[in-house]
């Protein structure tokens, strides 16, 4: 042999035997690497399979309360319309208000008997009579309390008078008449209560 053969079987075998020993290593790590992937990935299938059935039965606990808190929602927007239409007239009716007390005045103020006095008074008592029917079609409700116990939820106290003959906390005077909308008080009733 001679030497360039020699050196090229020794440049062989080297590569030869190198490669040999990379795969014996390669097969010896790939099946226990393989194991330990599949055992881990079967651990996470088992933990998100935990993890969704602990969210399925926590939906279906949330699920009837949900459902309360919907219907809750629905009830209190009815409610919310109900009393919209309701009580919708509540500032238009409060603005009206004075134009009445305005009508009972002048019906007081004149109080003459001459011929034309009656006539103005007769004219504003139909005026008054017109405007309080058209307020009563609106669910709109005066208060006059007079000879009334005292309410304070319908009636404010301008003052306590000494009045003989009457019951203590009995109204004794109507100063501004008060006024209801569909039950809820828009104007209180001035008032002066008898003394105890």
């Amino acid at each position: 042999m001679s030497k360039e053969q020699q050196n090229q079987n020794e440049a062989v075998e080297p590569v030869q035997s190198a490669p040999a020993a990379e795969a014996v290593d390669t097969d010896i790590l790939e099946p226990s690497t393989a194991e330990a992937a599949d055992v881990s990935l079967v651990q996470q299938l088992e933990e998100s399979r935990a993890e969704i059935d602990a969210l399925k039965k926590e939906l279906d606990e949330l699920k009837p309360r949900a459902q309360a808190e919907i219907q809750n929602i629905r009830r209190r927007a009815e409610q919310d319309v109900e009393k919209a239409h309701k009580f919708g007239l509540e500032k238009f009716a409060t603005e009206l208000l004075p134009v009445v007390d305005s009508l009972e005045r002048a019906i007081e103020a004149s109080q003459g008997d001459d011929d034309k006095t009656k006539a103005i008074r007769e004219g504003v008592e139909m005026t008054l009579g017109l405007f309080l029917s058209s307020l009563e079609k609106f669910n709109v409700e005066q208060l006059n309390p007079q000879g009334e116990a005292f309410n304070p939820e319908h009636h404010q106290a301008m003052s306590m008078v000494p009045a003989e003959g009457v019951e203590p906390n009995t109204v004794v005077a109507v100063v501004q008449k008060g006024y209801l909308l569909n039950g809820r008080l828009v104007r209180p009733a001035m008032v002066m209560v008898a003394k105890g």
